[in-house]
């Protein structure tokens, strides 16, 4: 018989995957807006506005792309540690204490020693 399926997420919170997605969705949105910066002017350092205002936005997208990720990540560690605290107040079913004696059963039911072997 094999065991049930054990979840390797806790339940997710809708919070952190709608800021990161509204992040991600102004990183990608704000540079295809082409009348915000299809201006010549404020030339910067001799080059016009609508070039540094694209290279700008290279660096503001990585940062909220990071944002997103370190906010994924935080959730994600979350959810794992909510399976690993349920996890550890309930015990798995074993055979017959096999896996805490140093023994392992086989398929037959029969027991090896797991010290005799090495």
């Amino acid at each position: 018989m094999s065991e049930p399926d054990m979840p390797t997420r806790g339940p997710a919170r809708p919070v952190p995957y709608v800021i990161a997605g509204i992040l991600i969705a102004i990183a990608i949105i704000m540079p295809l807006i082409v009348p915000l910066y299809a201006f010549a002017e404020p030339s910067l350092w001799g080059m016009p506005f609508f070039y540094w205002y694209q290279l700008l936005w290279v660096f503001i997208a990585s940062g909220l792309l990071g944002i997103a990720y370190l906010i994924m990540r935080k959730e994600d560690r979350r959810r794992r540690e909510a399976v690993r605290g349920a996890g550890a107040a309930t015990t798995l079913p074993t055979d017959a204490g096999s896996r805490r004696s140093g023994t392992v059963a086989d398929a037959s039911g029969t027991a090896d020693d797991e010290e005799g072997d090495r």
